[in-house]
């Protein structure tokens, strides 16, 4: 065992959390019980002397991701010209992207600012569902928002026809309750386990898998159960959204000219963008958390958290940017703010 002085370097770098180890060790050599009162969330292992830092570009990306939604939602809510299916959708986006920043966010910053690591049993489950639930409710949006782009370029006539503010907040519906529906389990599988070895969770956040790894019971189940609703959530939704991309793409090479085609392909330019920064980051966090044994658990954690933090972030930027209707709406807003 590697032994700190506490004069040292390292010594002033582990002594923040020495009271972490002391109270494990009090909790657990003492008694052994079913669901511990509180879990003490450890950050970013290894890099526990940079979390003031870390903390710095964490909480930039949370206040862009704060005001570039609420813009969008009320963007969106006040511009009558915006009241299309498209634009419903991305509004359900951004309060998902919302819920997703704020599960997490302010109680990370809390932890690295103000040394706050721990966090009661419930509100870790509470946390671990909506993290889980709404990661869901996002990817079937993307899901919605291709069918939006679908209907639109391969049947423009009858898009308002199909696609109604009915069938549009079903959608939205069967979206939120798919999410809802399958990370339910989740907190209750959890929950039955006993915890009697350790309640220190090395991650930033109440993560499924971090905390089920600390119960001393056979979590096979849980493992099972979290890689076929992945399997079951991302294999449907990135073969719906593949299905209708090979049709826009069939209709777009048909059209007479470059210019139309062009112009036809910039409409998906963002929803294609978005659909990136979702799934990218979540696939090399699922990949490097599943398969590989040789990444740093700090390079695991810091992946886990760009998946949390990155998308709702830039999606009110690539969706600001990249649209001719919200770019010009927001242009309106600041100059009649300044006139």
């Amino acid at each position: 065992m590697h032994l700190t002085t506490p004069g040292t370097k390292e010594g002033k770098k582990a002594r923040p959390y020495l009271h972490i180890a002391r109270i494990t060790m009090i909790d657990f050599n003492s008694t052994a019980f079913t669901n511990p009162s509180t879990f003490f969330l450890m950050g970013i292992p290894g890099l526990e002397y940079l979390h003031i830092w870390i903390a710095i570009p964490f909480c930039s990306m949370y206040i862009v991701a704060l005001m570039g939604n609420i813009l969008i939602l009320f963007i969106i809510k006040t511009e009558t010209v915006l009241h299309e299916p498209m634009f419903y959708f991305l509004s359900m986006l951004a309060i998902t992207d919302l819920i997703l920043s704020t599960s997490t966010l302010p109680k990370m910053l809390g932890m690295f600012w103000f040394n706050y690591h721990e966090i009661g049993f419930h509100a870790c489950l509470t946390q671990m569902f909506f993290i889980h639930a709404f990661s869901g409710v996002e990817s079937g949006l993307l899901v919605a928002m291709a069918l939006d782009r679908y209907v639109a370029i391969c049947n423009p006539l009858r898009h308002t026809s199909i696609l109604t503010n009915t069938v549009v907040a079903r959608v939205g519906i069967v979206a939120l309750l798919r999410g809802l529906v399958l990370m339910t389990p989740h907190p209750f599988l959890v929950r039955r386990w006993p915890y009697c070895q350790s309640n220190v969770v090395p991650h930033t956040y109440c993560e499924h898998m971090a905390v089920v790894k600390l119960a001393c019971a056979d979590i096979s189940i849980n493992s099972l159960y979290s890689l076929a609703v992945i399997v079951l959530i991302v294999g449907t939704d990135v073969t719906c959204i593949s299905l209708s991309y090979v049709q826009i793409l069939r209709t777009v090479f048909n059209l007479p000219s470059n210019d139309a085609r062009l112009k036809t392909l910039s409409t998906c330019g963002s929803h294609v963008c978005v659909i990136l920064t979702f799934y990218i980051p979540a696939l090399f966090s699922f990949l490097t958390h599943r398969f590989s044994k040789h990444i740093p658990r700090h390079t695991h954690i810091l992946l886990a958290n760009m998946y949390l933090l990155v998308p709702p972030m830039l999606n009110p930027i690539i969706y600001g940017v990249r649209t001719r209707q919200i770019r010009e709406c927001v242009q309106q807003l600041f100059m009649t703010k300044i006139s």
